[in-house]
């Protein structure tokens, strides 16, 4: 991917996106793969913001049970498969654990029946032809087999378990990235430190955008003719540019934190805080919150999400306080006594804003949007403008599968038939993934090891041997050193930040180090000519992301 300010400005477009997040970069490889011409602008780094505090779970809505909405449980489910089918090397089956307690909507009686249900509803489910990618039927367990999994478990009620799959992402900075660069590969021209500053409006009708590059602060203009505005938290400001102004959408705080020890290995885990508030009355139970709580192994960690809470202010704001991890601790220890978490058993920060509806009267905490939003403009009197808000990472496909439907309905055009829930993204050909895997190992003539192999095969998938032509020499600090020129020079990579989070995925479950970060920032300040000072400033500025959770900015 190359970064070509010039080419945006001098050509229109069929549609302009703004926002590079995980709807961004669906919409526009959805609508590249239909023959639309399309151009990307975001203001930081492709997936820097929300799309980053991805819980790293693909759901197959068995929450939806509750509700018996069995239409969001289809797409979700498909999505699921979608998405292993696309990205095989991202995103692989989850098995799921959750305890039982007593004998009602939570027992192991209600919990079987929607095992079953659950099945029922996704008998496709295994389509895929990789072994790999099969997600067993759900089953209940004994009160025994569930403490052998779980031996720290609270045990006061316990009746049994249920194992249900979903599936998890491996590195969801990668998998958006892969959607940028399928759709870059598609033809369209994407841009990242490019922030939307204006529209372009003549009367009631959106043709374009104003932008300022903010490395350089130059400015200029990208004429479409039809503007999809995908910027999550951001999208009440951008629409704020518009005259008249729209309405306002609120969101709030979510949070997932990443442990420095695994509490678990083989399984994640989801816990209710009423189930196991056992030293309250079973009145007390009944008005507590039920919000669930998971416990998911990540990178040979520990992820806890989600937490949430209400936020008034402007996205750019956005900081987790050392009070918000405080308090986020308090509930997983009431929750799960025997970890005892504690501040320092904190790696990570994982935070973003999601769209909220209303607040729990009993809870106070925000009440998330169910359901995404399309809005096209032109029913309002304003022609050329669509806003996206989604909900849900897992659906983000399809969702723009919906948008790009939307913009040839707009255009009162024949729509073309979506193909995009079957061709495989950037580095997902891949038929059988251990069987890629263990060649990849196998084949391997650079004298790398086993692991270093494995980790390049899951972020890179089969366009991992483009990475090893950066390699200069034998070793695995070397592999870095291509990896960092691999994203430099294919991947966009403007900032050291670029490359830790969002490209090696080094540090994203931590801090990475001394030497690993003076390292990349050495070899990308070599290929981009940056002095003293700006490798300086680099170091700095990641270095704010791990400050001991004092504060941190995510």
């Amino acid at each position: 991917m190359k970064r070509n300010l010039v080419q945006l400005s001098e050509n229109v477009y069929d549609l302009v996106i703004v926002g590079g997040g995980i709807y961004g970069a669906c919409v526009a490889w959805e609508a590249s793969l239909r023959g639309l011409s399309v151009a990307l602008v975001e203001k930081a780094d492709f997936g820097s913001a929300t799309s980053a505090n991805s819980f790293k779970i693909i759901h197959g809505g068995l929450r939806y049970l509750q509700q018996a909405d069995f239409k969001r449980m289809r797409e979700s489910i498909q999505e699921r498969t979608t998405l292993m089918r696309i990205a095989p090397h991202l995103v692989h089956p989850l098995p799921i654990l959750v305890p039982t307690y007593g004998h009602g909507i939570k027992g192991k009686e209600a919990l079987g029946l929607a095992m079953k249900i659950n099945d029922l509803i996704s008998c496709d489910r295994n389509l895929l032809n990789d072994p790999q990618k099969h997600i067993p039927r759900g089953r209940t367990i004994s009160t025994q087999e569930c403490q052998q999994l779980l031996p720290n478990i609270p045990h006061q009620r316990l009746t049994g378990g249920a194992i249900f799959h979903d599936a998890q992402v491996y590195n969801s900075e990668r998998l958006t990235l892969a959607f940028i660069r399928s759709a870059e590969e598609a033809g369209a021209k994407v841009a990242n430190y490019t922030e939307v500053i204006g529209f372009l409006q003549t009367g009631n009708c959106v043709a374009g955008v104003q932008v300022k590059d903010t490395l350089t602060g130059n400015q200029f203009e990208i004429r479409a003719k039809t503007v999809v505005n995908t910027c999550g938290p951001w999208l009440n400001r951008v629409l704020g540019l518009l005259k008249p102004q729209s309405v306002k959408i609120q969101f709030a705080k979510a949070m997932n934190l990443v442990l420095r020890r695994s509490l678990l290995e083989n399984y994640a885990v989801g816990l209710t805080h009423r189930d196991l508030a056992l030293r309250a009355s079973e009145a007390d139970r009944q008005s507590k919150s039920s919000r669930f709580l998971f416990i998911a192994p990540w990178q040979n960690k520990s992820m806890v999400g989600t937490y949430y809470t209400a936020y008034d202010g402007e996205p750019d704001a956005f900081r987790i306080t050392n009070q918000d991890i405080t308090n986020f601790l308090e509930q997983i220890n009431q929750t799960y006594p025997s970890a005892n978490l504690k501040l320092d058993d904190v790696a990570f920060v994982h935070g973003g804003l999601l769209p909220q509806t209303d607040f729990d009267a009993q809870t106070t905490e925000p009440v998330l949007s169910k359901h995404y939003q399309l809005r096209d403009y032109s029913q309002e009197g304003l022609k050329g403008l669509i806003s996206v808000v989604g909900v849900k990472y897992t659906t983000a496909r399809d969702v723009a599968q919906k948008t790009v439907d939307l913009i040839f309905k707009s255009w009162k055009q024949k729509t073309p038939r979506s193909i995009s829930a079957q061709v495989p993204l950037y580095g997902g050909k891949i038929a059988n993934f251990n069987s890629f895997l263990d060649r990849a190992i196998n084949s391997n003539s650079s004298g790398l090891s086993k692991g270093v192999i494995r980790r390049l095969v899951y972020n890179y998938g089969s366009a991992y041997p483009n990475v090893l032509k950066y390699l200069k020499q034998d070793g695995d600090r070397a592999v870095l050193q291509a990896e960092v020129l691999y994203a430099v020079h294919e991947e966009m990579a403007q900032k050291l930040s670029d490359v830790i989070l969002r490209r090696t995925g080094l540090g994203s479950a931590g801090y990475p180090g001394d030497r690993e970060l003076k390292l990349c920032a050495e070899t990308m300040g070599r290929e981009l000519g940056w002095s003293d000072r700006k490798i300086e400033q680099e170091l700095a500025e990641i270095e704010r992301v791990y400050p001991n959770l004092s504060v941190v900015s995510v």
